[in-house]
Parts: structure tokens; C-alpha cells; sequence
């Protein structure tokens, strides 16, 4: 396999970024508009917060289930590192390290979205298919690199950070749910 480009690459994560932020633009209009409220109103109510901007109220999560507390704090560390990863060199040590720390932080929001259920009491939400996929693809990203298929690794892992952080991790801001209270409410 030939190496990429740094300008190839930096284009690609930039282009990751820019659906996730489409789409995410679009589910906050959705769920908007599925509650009653018009396009404009929708956005208004996420840009702006009802008027109200404020520092985050921690007390709500800190009173949150433990399964919420254990998800919160591994999409943060997933998070992190992942930009991390994104911006860094590729193959080093230091990658293949905190690759192993990011594997295990996106196994452990997965399992933990599982038992929660907040969203539709009792039952699956649509974000639970973002737990499905990553718990099929994390392992076919690390079976990539450990063939060295550096091209499929870096997709898998990057459609991983971009569906599985950012837009799912979007999708918890929506007015009405638990993080949309605790930065917004």
C-alpha cells in the first residue's frame, strides 16, 4: 500500500466532519419538526438555548445511573484521543497505544448504551444501531491493522469516530435529552 498524502488525509477528516455535521443539522430539524416546532424555531432553540446560555449543570449527570455516568466518561476519553489519533502521526507507538486505549473506550460506551433506555422506555432507540455497528466494527478495524490493510483500517476507524462520536454523540444534544439539559437546560 502507498502512503497518503497528509493533505489527502487532512481533506478526507474534513469532509468526515462536515457530513457528520450535516446530518447532525438534520436530526436536530427532524426531532424539532417531529415535536411540533417549525425548521427556523428548531434551530433557533438549539443555537441559542431558549435565551438561557449557562455552565453546564454536572449535577444532573452526576445523578444520572451508573450506566450513563460509565457512557459519558468513555465517549469523553473516546473523544479525545480519537482527535488525537486523527491529527497525530499514523504506525508509532504512541498510536498503536492510545489505538488500544480508544478501542476499549468505544467498547465500553457501546456495552454501556445498551442498558440504557431512556429515550423509549424499555426499548431499542435508533441509536442503539450505532452500538451494533461498533461493536461489529471495531474488531474488523483492528483485524485491518494487524494485516497491515492500512486503507480499510483508517476508513473503519475514522466511519467509527465520524458515525459513532460525532454524529450519535450529536444526536444526545437534541432538545429533550439528557446532555441537551445538562449543556443547554
Amino acid at each position: 500500500m502507498s502512503e497518503q498524502s497528509p493533505t489527502f488525509g487532512r481533506a478526507r477528516i474534513l469532509r468526515n466532519l462536515l457530513i457528520g455535521a450535516g446530518v447532525t443539522l438534520v436530526l436536530t430539524i427532524g426531532v424539532g419538526m417531529a415535536r411540533g416546532y417549525g425548521p427556523l424555531a428548531t434551530l433557533k432553540s438549539f443555537l441559542h438555548a431558549h435565551g438561557r446560555p449557562h455552565a453546564p449543570n454536572f449535577g444532573l449527570l452526576a445523578a444520572a445511573p451508573i450506566q450513563i455516568q460509565l457512557h459519558v466518561a468513555a465517549v469523553t476519553i473516546a473523544l479525545g484521543i480519537g482527535v488525537a489519533l486523527l491529527a497525530g502521526v499514523k504506525g508509532n507507538t504512541v498510536h498503536r497505544t492510545l489505538g488500544w486505549i480508544w478501542v476499549v473506550a468505544m467498547a465500553t460506551a457501546a456495552i454501556s448504551s445498551l442498558f440504557i433506555h431512556r429515550a423509549s422506555a424499555g426499548h431499542f432507540s435508533f441509536l442503539h444501531l450505532f452500538a451494533g455497528w461498533t461493536l461489529i466494527a471495531l474488531p474488523m478495524g483492528v483485524f485491518a491493522a494487524r494485516k497491515h490493510n492500512i486503507r480499510l483500517h483508517g476508513r473503519t476507524m475514522t466511519g467509527l469516530f465520524v458515525g459513532g462520536l460525532l454524529i450519535a454523540g450529536a444526536a444526545a444534544f437534541l432538545p429533550g435529552r439528557l446532555m441537551w439539559q445538562i449543556a443547554f437546560g
